[in-house]
């Protein structure tokens, strides 16, 4: 994600590139992108940048001509200066390419004059990015901690106060209404440097600094901080006696970046050799990670600090969070759990007794079914043969009944007669 020092060096790569440039035409944006639209036209203008904190302003300039700006108003051109502010999100850069190589998530796009154009473009493929037309800076953000470093400093000292200050040190150093520039990388970097346990107390990590450090100038402590060479330990010794200040850190690490000359953080590079030589604690290997209250990563090393969450949650194990997230372990919760697997086996049983029946194979399918035929077979044969014999002794019973009637009704004839 870029931080303070990737917005700056993203400023000196648009001010660099754009150098005696012109641009003309309107800005166009993306049709997916959610920003709003650039009510800009020119028919020359110039783009300077500028950068604090967190975000990014470009100025769009009108170029004077020999015609007064009557004619400009007419035809709907812009006759004033416009600055727009950026805010990166998680994956904003800017392109510089000629027109038939422009990025393909370039939601924002800034055409040159000449033939053929060539355009400046604000790419963004997550989509977190946004910009602000006719913006300023944000007024909740706090003075950069790169290039205003005394505003910074006096900024957060005269308000330890704040109940912001409550909360551990590794989250603090997150909220940019104090910090304006620092983000996941910086903070892990700078804690470890100074061996401070992430998880604690802000107020207790920052109190007793001084408002008027007398640092004016980052370039002595260039050395010492980024001396590679030198053992681990020795490293941390010399960074606690000579800038064991916290604040100062969040001043001169992020300098380091912008120091490594475009070299540092960048999403369209595959190569970051010089960033991750320069990293001592982030994504490195032999550290620590956990995630913090606001599920950020942590990168550490040592102890945590009284104010770690309670349940440990690193980045692998999230997903095993979720799932055991009840931890009510009472008699009747047991009992609850208890009832609850037993019919969930239950039910199991049940739905696997049927695909035991259904799944069979195609021989023995066959053979069950001739099986089956074959007793239906001698089933009717049976059934034919008992209703034959059936028959047969009906049709029997019956003349013998006719024939003992026969007899009943000569001897009562014959009697009939006697008498």
């Amino acid at each position: 994600m870029p931080e303070g020092p990737e917005l700056h060096l993203a400023s000196l790569f648009v001010n660099k590139m754009c150098d005696g440039v012109v641009f003309s035409g309107p800005v166009t944006k993306s049709e997916v992108s959610k920003s709003p639209d650039v009510a800009f036209t020119c028919e020359s203008y110039r783009i300077t940048a500028a950068s604090r904190g967190k975000e990014v302003k470009l100025t769009l300039a009108p170029m004077k001509s020999d015609d007064d700006g009557k004619r400009r108003s007419k035809d709907g051109q812009a006759d004033q200066p416009m600055d727009i502010v950026f805010r990166f999100g998680m994956s904003g850069y800017f392109r510089f390419t000629p027109e038939g190589e422009v990025p393909k998530h370039a939601h924002l796009r800034f055409y040159t004059q000449e033939k053929p154009r060539r355009v400046l473009s604000f790419v963004d493929t997550r989509r977190f990015g946004s910009w602000q037309p006719n913006g300023t800076w944000q007024p909740d953000r706090g003075p950069c901690i790169m290039f205003e470093y005394k505003s910074f400093r006096e900024n957060v000292l005269s308000n330890l106060s704040d109940r912001a200050f409550d909360r551990p040190i590794c989250e603090v150093l997150l909220n940019q209404k104090y910090f304006n520039g620092i983000g996941n990388y910086l903070r892990a970097e700078i804690l470890y440097r100074l061996n401070i346990p992430p998880f604690v107390c802000a107020r207790d990590a920052l109190e007793g600094l001084e408002l008027d450090d007398g640092f004016e100038n980052w370039e002595p402590l260039k050395k010492e901080i980024t001396n590679t060479k030198t053992p681990g330990k020795a490293k941390k010794k010399g960074i606690k006696q000579e800038t064991g200040d916290l604040l100062r850190l969040c001043h001169t690490v992020p300098l380091e970046v912008v120091s490594l000359g475009g070299k540092g953080y960048d999403p369209e590079k595959a190569d970051y050799s010089a960033f991750k030589a320069w990293l001592q604690c982030y994504y490195v290997d032999g550290m620590k990670s956990i995630r913090d209250h606001n599920g950020r990563t942590m990168w550490f090393k040592g102890d945590l600090g009284p104010m770690a969450p309670k349940e440990l949650k690193s980045p692998k194990a999230k997903k095993r969070a979720k799932k055991d997230d009840d931890h009510d372990y009472t008699d009747k919760k047991k009992v609850a759990k208890t009832e609850t697997e037993s019919t969930g086996k239950k039910r199991a049983v049940k739905k696997e007794i049927p695909k035991k029946e259904i799944t069979t194979h195609p021989k023995e399918a066959t053979s069950k079914r001739g099986k089956a035929t074959k007793a239906q077979e001698a089933t009717l044969q049976t059934e034919t043969r008992s209703s034959a014999r059936t028959k047969k002794t009906s049709s029997t019973s019956e003349p013998a009944a006719g024939k003992q009637m026969g007899l009943h009704e000569i001897n009562f004839l014959f009697l009939c007669c006697r008498a």
